[in-house]
């Protein structure tokens, strides 16, 4: 199994939900009062017979209007096109701006090939939420264009791939577990996004559920490290993928 961080840069996001980027050499966190800086970064893994994408990223071009996404997938040694799933954890902005690439004007299907999977749960809540944590216009596009498949629940999508409803960040928030037979990633989307999240118990408030999504981190960190799972963390700011040793009852991130 090979896996690929998708790297799509730094960011600041206030109350407007509004993701800017930021250059840690040039910009001053002072100047952005009340924000939260994150790292955002898909992946991408490559399977027997499969190209599986873990989530979207923002879905920003570079100048030439090319899509980050698209430029780090080609980076990675593969084409879009070759894409076959899209795993989507959950629907927020950060996660699934980069479904859709907006183009002279225009949108278009970042992957017309692959299917994107969805739970229905999420898909419903995201038309129906106030929350500009939503972007409707993409999933509006979506609807129209796209091999979409929802699931519900927990399941298996193929022998390899598992997925776990666990709400916690947002109702219907789901992270997947690959296990090709050999090897075993786990991607745990915003429930497991940054491995320091396992070194202090805390409850967040950007989640839904915080007491949850806490007992969730300490229930993926044991089963990490038991089973020897590759984790992979979608807004780290040092390690994307990492494994995880328990001595103790204290976790270390490897």
């Amino acid at each position: 199994m090979q896996v690929h961080t998708l790297h799509e840069g730094s960011y600041s996001v206030d109350i407007t939900k509004k993701f800017l980027p930021f250059d840690p050499t040039k910009d001053n966190p002072k100047d952005r009062p009340a924000s939260l800086f994150i790292h955002v970064q898909p992946f991408l893994v490559k399977l027997a017979n499969a190209l599986i994408l873990f989530d979207t990223g923002l879905g920003y071009s570079n100048a030439d209007g090319k899509l980050h996404l698209h430029e780090n997938i080609k980076k990675a040694g593969f084409n879009p096109e070759d894409v076959t799933m899209v795993l989507m954890s959950h629907l927020h902005f950060d996660h699934s701006g980069g479904m859709v690439h907006h183009l002279n004007g225009k949108m278009e299907l970042s992957f017309p090939d692959a299917t994107y999977v969805i739970q229905r749960g999420e898909w419903e809540t995201a038309f129906t939420s106030t929350s500009s944590s939503y972007h409707t216009e993409i999933f509006e596009f979506l609807q129209r264009n796209a091999q979409l498949k929802f699931v519900e629940g927990s399941g298996k999508l193929t022998d390899e791939i598992s997925y776990e409803l666990t709400g916690a960040h947002c109702p219907y928030h789901q992270v997947f577990l690959v296990d090709d037979g050999e090897d075993k990633v786990f991607f745990g989307g915003d429930v497991l996004p940054e491995p320091e999240e396992l070194l202090r118990k805390f409850i967040a408030k950007y989640d839904f559920d915080g007491r949850k999504a806490m007992e969730l981190r300490e229930e993926f960190g044991q089963k990490a490290a038991a089973e020897n799972w590759k984790c992979l963390f979608y807004h780290s700011k040092t390690k994307s993928q990492a494994f995880i040793e328990l001595t103790e009852d204290r976790f270390k991130i490897v």
